[in-house]
């Protein structure tokens, strides 16, 4: 049975090009893994003083959803050398209350998507500090910034560029081995 990755895409545009790249790993995975989209656009602002009965219901249901996975793939653009809001908002509802978090443990991997040169770079990095924090087994290699993105895709959003997919699908094969390896085999 495949693992459970639950995919955060840090842009909340329906045609962004994070989701098609969210979108491409999903095909390009190996069988071991199933890829799914966790929506974070509907998230309110993470407020303490919302915890308890008061609890938003979308915060509930992000939180099953992610607590359900056994991995985790985040797809980012970058925002001024860094994580999107929303993203980061996604990041404090999933790691609350204190003691609860929804992330700890769970295997991880970064891929920043960028139509600039340096593909996201400020992004993946300050993404990575964070996970460091929340307990995730980061995939440390290959690192996956890919720029020139809006070159990437065709239309319908099919990945286009071989030299790309070849090396997203080696980039899924080694993070379906670090899944294996932090939580044993499927």
């Amino acid at each position: 049975m495949p693992r459970d990755v639950a995919v955060l895409v840090g842009s909340l545009r329906k045609a962004s090009l994070n989701r098609k790249m969210a979108l491409a790993l999903a095909s390009l995975a190996p069988e071991t893994l199933k890829l799914r989209i966790v929506e974070i656009g509907d998230l309110p602002l993470y407020d303490e003083d919302l915890e308890g009965d008061a609890l938003p219901a979308p915060w509930k249901r992000f939180r099953d959803e992610v607590r359900a996975a056994e991995a985790l793939l985040f797809v980012t653009p970058e925002y001024n050398r860094s994580v999107p809001g929303a993203l980061k908002n996604a990041i404090d509802v999933g790691s609350r209350p204190y003691g609860q978090s929804v992330w700890s443990g769970k295997p991880g991997a970064v891929v920043s998507v960028s139509p600039g040169a340096i593909g996201g770079f400020g992004a993946n990095h300050h993404l990575r500090q964070s996970l460091v924090f929340l307990d995730v087994p980061v995939l440390q290699q290959p690192e996956a910034y890919i720029g020139g993105a809006a070159s990437l895709f065709d239309d319908a959003g099919t990945l286009t560029n071989e030299g790309t997919r070849k090396f997203l699908t080696a980039f899924m094969q080694k993070f379906a081995a670090l899944v294996e390896t932090v939580i044993g085999p499927a």
